[in-house]
């Protein structure tokens, strides 16, 4: 059971243990008077109290009715400031009708409400004033300030109708009863305090979890901003990587074709020259080629050559001028339909294809490259064998390191090695493409 709901439990128990001591008061009053009428000693009764009283059944009545309104006020609910202030000036009022029919013989209801003041009203400052009104209305309902200037009949003037020996135990059992009211308010009181503790550390304990949440949201969010700030890096060095392998691959096949054509120039110039004439025509289309595609990587473009036209006829195009550029044999041999790729699997299948192209002529020296491209399960396999001069000991350059990056982005493998020339080897699963 939590604080609240042990704290209006006690209430409950002061709500009825008033109404008892009401009737219980109200009952010998009803009780003394009509002993009096009975026993035919009534007059001897008024001329004592100097008074005229009510109808010996309006007590009991009255009280009920009385109480049952103070009961229904106390247990209205509003968060309205000035209906609380409102109903608790009614409450008082009907205390005041109550107390005054039991001829002040009782003020312990003036309690409840004091009771409600405390647990009701929020604002600090209302609540002291209100606190401090009732008190005042209490200790100011005193028998002895209004017996001496208004008629008011003791309960000890009723109860001389009875013997010695009940009398005193009817006054044990109403004092009895009203200490024990007390002492349920004071009750009701402590557990309202700790009901109040309770929250106000329930709070500390929020405000402890929000504290430390909020540190962990900032230590969160300065950990993002390094990554943010690291993805950025990362990012930067990935594009300045990628720019600088669209240009060595651009850079170094045109360059490749221009040098060996040149070369052969060279060689012709004195026997040959309207065929040098027509040699530096290619070679000039070589280069204005290899400017725009230089220009294209700079701005984060795909190949020019992919930008024109579909993969299969730029990878023909592209063979089609180092043939012309370099006078090398290529032969070339397709049995998978280069069609519905990604971008980026058309750029790299695009890309291995130039650079071993370069690599055959630049290194290996070669006459004859041969290129056959398939397809498997939807794994694309490229393979490249020259004739070049090959190598003794492989060591990977820029070329084939890039090409290696750019397959792993895709979940692709590079293999390759020396055998009466160089042999390369490439798989790249296609995603989306399908299998001719």
């Amino acid at each position: 059971m939590d604080e609240n709901r042990i704290s209006n439990s006690i209430y409950a128990g002061m709500l009825n243990l008033n109404l008892i001591i009401i009737l219980y008061i109200a009952g010998i009053m009803a009780a003394c008077l009509l002993g009096y009428v009975h026993e035919n000693t009534a007059l001897s009764f008024l001329q004592q109290v100097g008074s005229i009283t009510m109808a010996p059944w309006k007590i009991p009545v009255l009280s009920v009715l009385l109480y049952g309104s103070l009961v229904l006020f106390l247990c209205a609910k509003t968060e309205n400031s000035f209906l609380i202030y409102g109903k608790t000036g009614i409450e008082i009022a009907i205390c005041l009708m109550l107390v005054r029919l039991l001829n002040f013989s009782y003020t312990g209801m003036l309690l409840l409400i004091l009771a409600d003041v405390t647990r009701r009203m929020t604002k600090v400052k209302w609540k002291y004033l209100a606190i401090g009104i009732v008190c005042a209305v209490y200790l100011l309902l005193d028998y002895n300030l209004f017996s001496d200037r208004y008629h008011i009949t003791a309960l000890e003037t009723y109860l001389v109708y009875y013997r010695g020996d009940i009398r005193s135990i009817l006054l044990v059992v109403k004092n009895v009863l009203g200490s024990l009211n007390i002492l349920l308010f004071i009750i009701y009181m402590i557990q309202l305090m700790r009901a109040q503790m309770s929250e106000k550390d329930r709070i500390l304990s929020l405000n402890d979890k929000l504290n430390r949440a909020n540190e962990e949201l900032q230590l969160a969010n300065r950990q993002m901003e390094e990554y943010a700030k690291e993805s950025i890096k990362n990012a930067e060095t990935q594009e300045r990587n990628r720019l600088a392998r669209e240009i060595h691959d651009t850079l170094g096949h045109s360059l490749t074709g221009i040098i060996t054509g040149l070369d052969a120039c060279v060689t012709l110039v004195d026997v040959a020259p309207d065929a040098v004439r027509e040699q530096l025509k290619v070679i000039a289309d070589v280069a204005r080629n290899g400017m725009t595609d230089v220009r294209r990587s700079v701005k984060a473009l795909r190949p020019d050559a992919l930008e024109k036209m579909e993969l299969e006829k730029a990878l023909i195009e592209m063979m089609e001028e180092t043939r012309k550029a370099s006078h090398v044999e290529i032969e070339y041999c397709c049995t998978a339909e280069l069609t519905h790729y990604n971008k980026d699997e058309e750029e790299i299948i695009y890309r291995i294809v130039q650079e071993s192209i370069t690599n055959a002529i630049r290194h290996g020296k070669a006459s004859k490259i041969m290129i056959a491209i398939s397809m498997e399960y939807h794994v694309m396999n490229i393979w490249v064998k020259d004739n070049g001069i090959g190598c003794k000991k492989i060591e990977k350059g820029f070329g084939l390191h890039h090409m290696e990056e750019r397959l792993a982005m895709l979940h692709g493998s590079l293999n390759y090695f020396t055998d009466n020339g160089f042999i390369l080897e490439a798989s790249i699963p296609i995603r989306w493409g399908e299998e001719r």
